[in-house]
């Protein structure tokens, strides 16, 4: 197995985003420019997400990982019953756009993603890296992994979930700041926990004096500097997604790339109104209507409102699609994967060296 800093030549992690940006074709370039790629396997069967890493082993010799949600506990009778409120809530929308609103059974048929398929398809056909979003696997299957020559990284949002990880076996951990983009990684959904996040250097400081293993930072970074700013606070590596949406291999759709640097999207915020967990997105008109009234669901509302987010994207309607960005979006810039990881890797040497000349004046 290899040690974190021998899986990529530059300390850069392209991170996972499900729901279709985390192509094949950006993970490769990824890889092929020296960082680190990462396919998504959220909301994918197991056989489609071998299909991806076969796409990406013909495309590139260069590492790269695979993300697995982890399962979710089923819901309760209050949680049940806020669903279905929810639903009427969203009556209107799913006539305005005139689709039906999702339902888990249809959509999902259990409530795993798949996990336990998903490991062992990886089991079978072993990747470089796999990392976990939502939880902390088991010993025994991070050991599992261990056995097969993966290295695993378990995302964290607070030092005792890093704690625990590593108490379970993972290699790595993935300290993820409130300014992320997408899902917030907690592995315990708590409604009364929202909007109480920990900004990222803080994250890294904490995690650092807490876990021995590798740290992967991850949260709204967009340049070099800020990933050497995060290298500085402690961390092993620097995880950015918002950074790779505008690139052209991104299979983020056309009005998501366009809306990350739009002035009608001026800011992000946490919301639960498309999945039910919270997920940092940019503000549009479904989150100013919808938020206040989503439960804490995940992943039912997601699948509630997956025809919508469908039908919106369809219409060419981005104030009804769920457009996951991180705090630096503004700062976004459509180079292809591959010259991007170059510009950061410059970047990130231009601010060392600029510390050393400020250093040697003194």
């Amino acid at each position: 197995m290899s040690s974190l800093t021998d899986l990529c030549r530059y300390p850069i992690v392209q991170a996972p985003m499900a729901g279709g940006p985390s192509s094949p074709q950006l993970v490769a370039a990824v890889a092929e420019a020296g960082g680190l790629g990462f396919l998504a396997a959220g909301y994918k069967t197991a056989d489609a997400m071998l299909r991806e890493t076969e796409k990406v082993r013909a495309a590139t010799g260069g590492a790269f990982g695979v993300n697995l949600f982890m399962p979710q506990p089923a819901l309760t009778g209050p949680a049940t019953e806020a669903v279905a409120a929810y639903r009427h809530h969203l009556a209107a929308e799913a006539a305005t756009y005139d689709t039906p609103l999702g339902d888990r059974g249809a959509d999902r048929g259990d409530d795993t993603d798949g996990y336990d398929a998903k490991v062992a398809a990886l089991l079978t056909e072993p990747v470089p890296v796999v990392s976990f979003t939502f939880g902390c696997p088991t010993r025994d299957t991070l050991d599992a992994f261990a056995r097969a020559g993966t290295y695993t990284i378990v995302t964290v949002t607070t030092a005792e979930e890093a704690r625990d990880a590593q108490w379970a076996g993972a290699d790595a951990v993935c300290a993820q700041g409130i300014e992320a983009g997408g899902h917030q990684s907690t592995h315990q959904d708590d409604p009364d926990a929202d909007h109480t996040g920990i900004g990222l250097l803080s994250l890294i400081t904490q995690v650092r004096e807490t876990v021995t293993v590798p740290v992967v930072a991850a949260g709204g970074m967009m340049r070099g500097a800020q990933i050497a700013a995060a290298l500085t606070a402690g961390a092993d590596a620097a995880q950015l997604g918002t950074a790779f949406l505008a690139c052209p291999e991104s299979g983020a759709h056309p009005l998501h790339k366009q809306a990350l640097t739009s002035p009608m999207f001026a800011r992000t915020a946490l919301t639960r109104a498309f999945s039910g967990r919270p997920a940092r997105g940019l503000v549009n008109r479904f989150v100013r209507e919808h938020g206040p009234h989503a439960p804490a669901a995940y992943p039912e509302v997601h699948h509630v409102t997956s025809g919508l987010r469908k039908a919106a994207a369809r219409a060419g309607d981005a104030q009804g699609m769920a457009l996951w960005a991180g705090q630096g979006h503004r700062m976004a810039r459509e180079l292809p994967a591959g010259e991007l990881v170059e510009l950061l890797a410059a970047e990130m040497s231009e601010t060392a060296q600029r510390a050393v000349g400020t250093r040697s004046e003194q």
